[in-house]
This record gives structure tokens, sequence and C-alpha cells, in this order.
């Protein structure tokens, strides 16, 4: 347990952030998700608008902390790849 006053300070903030960064991976997984339904689906047109829509979520999970930027790459790379074998 924290003992000295700063320590419970960043065990208050560290609550704080940990709650918001789980809402933010959450809302991403929903984007991703789907993507995949769209994907199983096999709608080209439906997955590429997902694709889109997911993107810009990804990447501002970088640059909020969430994923590295290298993770992203690789998730929309990979399905982008998925998305352009539909057609």
């Amino acid at each position: 347990m924290a003992n000295s006053p700063q320590a419970k300070k960043r065990a208050r903030q560290i609550e704080r952030r940990t709650a918001v960064n789980k809402a933010r991976k959450s809302r991403i997984r929903t984007y991703l998700r789907k993507v995949e339904e769209a994907i199983a689906s096999g709608d080209q047109a439906a997955a590429a608008d997902a694709l889109k829509a997911a993107q810009p979520e990804l990447m501002r999970g970088v640059t909020k902390g969430i994923f590295h930027k290298n993770t992203a790459s690789r998730k929309v790379s990979r399905l982008a790849a998925r998305v352009k074998a539909l057609g």
C-alpha cells in the first residue's frame, strides 16, 4: 500500500489513466471487430469502409500511448492486405 502522500496521489492518477486507456482500447477493438466481420461476410466495399474508419482510431491509440507505432502499422497493413484479397 502507498504510504507517502506522493505515492497515494500517483496511485489515484494511475487508477484514472487505467480507466481511460481501457475505454480507448475497447473502442479500438470494436472498430477492428467491425473490419473482421466485414471481411468474414465477404463484402469488400463494407470491409474497405470499416478499415478506413478503423485506421485513424488505431493511430490515435499510438499517439495516446496505448499501442506501439509498429504494432498499429502491422495491424493496419495485415487488415488492408486481407481487404484487398477479397476483390
